[in-house]
């Protein structure tokens, strides 16, 4: 029976590799990289290193596949979605049938970890629901972009007692989220936090966490909310991508 890997590497430091990911790694026969265009080369270029840096033997190879594209600023948002992700259930069916041979492992190296709004675990779950395919699934999680957010600002991400809403730019766009008063926010192209009613609330804001290009800011979003939005535009310009990610936290 084939055997995969969902490896969670951690946001952009080789160096957030934990030991169990280290394993898996060396476990692997063969790697899937999903290029995403080229201005995300250096996503590549990062899992290329990773793999150099800690796997102790040749016998490996990486099968390079280009991610189906999507358009998710349609008007219907979850048709959009559902297409892309069929799209890619049949890539990846083709995939691991044509390249990865029974009784070797395959891997899917996943940036920060793979429970946090990433879709390979929901494919590989699809896949499995065919039964067209066998194959054992192996999760290896990673140091997240929320968990490097924290450290870098160097807040705790959990209020005292009380909970802690990760959710997407989309939802904030509504307002605040009802139940709770610290929200980490995650894929948000809009900065949406300058349509809250709170401007005086608190943001710990962090791009390309983990990476030497990363930038931090904080304070209310009152005194930097306009700062944040011009940072995130020039570096998105320059880079030609944005991973950012921010902590939202009020008092009353």
């Amino acid at each position: 029976m084939r055997r995969l890997n969902a490896i969670g590497i951690g946001a952009g430091n080789p160096e957030f590799v934990t030991i169990q990911a280290i394993k898996a790694l060396n476990q692997t026969d063969v790697f899937f990289f999903l290029e995403k265009g080229e201005d995300k080369d250096d996503l590549l270029a990062l899992r290329r290193e990773i793999c150099d840096r800690y796997i102790e033997h040749d016998r490996y190879r990486i099968v390079d596949v280009s991610d189906p594209e999507r358009d998710l600023g349609g008007p219907d948002y979850g048709d959009a979605v559902a297409d892309w992700r069929e799209r890619r259930i049949e890539q990846w069916e083709h995939l691991l049938t044509t390249e990865l041979p029974d009784e070797q492992v395959g891997a899917f190296l996943v940036w920060g970890d793979p429970a946090f709004y990433d879709g390979t675990l929901r494919i590989l779950e699809a896949l499995a629901a065919r039964a067209t395919l066998d194959f054992e699934l192996a999760v290896v999680p990673g140091i997240s972009a929320i968990q490097v957010l924290a450290a870098r600002h160097k807040t705790p991400l959990t209020p005292l007692g009380g909970p802690l809403l990760i959710t997407t730019g989309r939802e904030v766009a509504k307002g605040w989220p009802e139940g709770a008063d610290d929200v980490v926010v995650m894929l948000d192209a809009n900065c949406s936090f300058k349509e809250l009613d709170d401007q005086g609330a608190f943001i710990y804001w962090g791009a390309y966490l983990g990476t030497p290009d990363e930038i931090l800011i904080s304070g209310s979003i009152r005194d930097c909310g306009a700062q944040i939005e011009r940072t995130r535009s020039a570096a998105r310009a320059a880079k030609g991508w944005m991973f950012d990610t921010y902590l939202l936290r009020r008092t009353r």
